[in-house]
């Protein structure tokens, strides 16, 4: 790695670098000393691939993401989005008290998006959504898929939710509503993935209440 690339993230499964220069990001998928070589090879290379996909996918369908500029075996290069964690924007004291409305639309409108063309995101939280010049740019899709089940689109948002009580619990009652009214509006099948949703609420409470009598 040259002196131009700044180490921004390490995660489980990849390193995440800004090249200042090219003013690009570069995502490596590393190693894993404990899989078998081949294994590990094909596994790293298939979900780049996959990554590269959906991002792509997503852009295809109107979601904001990063644009791919090269993908290697192992290597994302994708453009870098100057702007801020919707995550800080969201957490922070603003002299625009209803800012959060218009990114909670967004955030739903997009989701709605990538749920008719059956993509998953798999780790949807404010951590993976950047706001630039008034737009939501949906980054990170290393754990998406593509899915038809309605079980897979609710996780997804139930997961978001999850972000948002942890994250955002202080607008969450605001907030939420708002997510969901747009994702009903731009995803005709939205009602049985909304259903589903309480069902998933239900049993993460039934399993608390076991947890609790035990």
């Amino acid at each position: 790695m040259t002196q131009n690339l700044k180490k921004l993230h390490q995660a489980a499964e990849a390193v995440i670098y800004l090249d200042k220069k090219n003013k690009k990001i570069i995502k490596e998928r590393i190693k894993k000393g404990y899989r078998i070589r081949e294994i590990d090879e094909r596994l790293r290379g298939s979900r780049t691939r996959l990554e590269s996909r959906l991002i792509r996918q997503a852009a295809e369908v109107g979601v904001k993401t990063p644009r791919i500029i090269n993908v290697k075996k192992y290597t994302i290069e994708m453009e870098y989005i100057d702007g801020e964690q919707v995550k800080n924007v969201l957490s922070k004291q603003s002299s625009r008290k209803d800012i959060y409305k218009d990114i909670c639309s967004k955030i739903g409108e997009a989701i709605a998006k990538l749920h008719e063309n059956n993509i998953i995101h798999g780790d949807l939280t404010t951590s993976n959504m950047i706001l630039k010049e008034g737009q939501i740019y949906f980054i990170d899709f290393g754990l998406g898929f593509h899915s038809a089940r309605v079980e897979d689109k609710a996780t997804d948002l139930h997961l978001l939710r999850q972000a948002f009580e942890s994250t955002h619990f202080n607008i969450i009652k605001k907030a939420w509503p708002i997510i969901l009214e747009a994702y009903q509006k731009n995803y005709p099948a939205a009602s049985s993935v909304l259903k589903r949703i309480e069902k998933i609420q239900s049993r993460g409470r039934y399993r608390k209440r076991r947890q609790t009598d035990k």
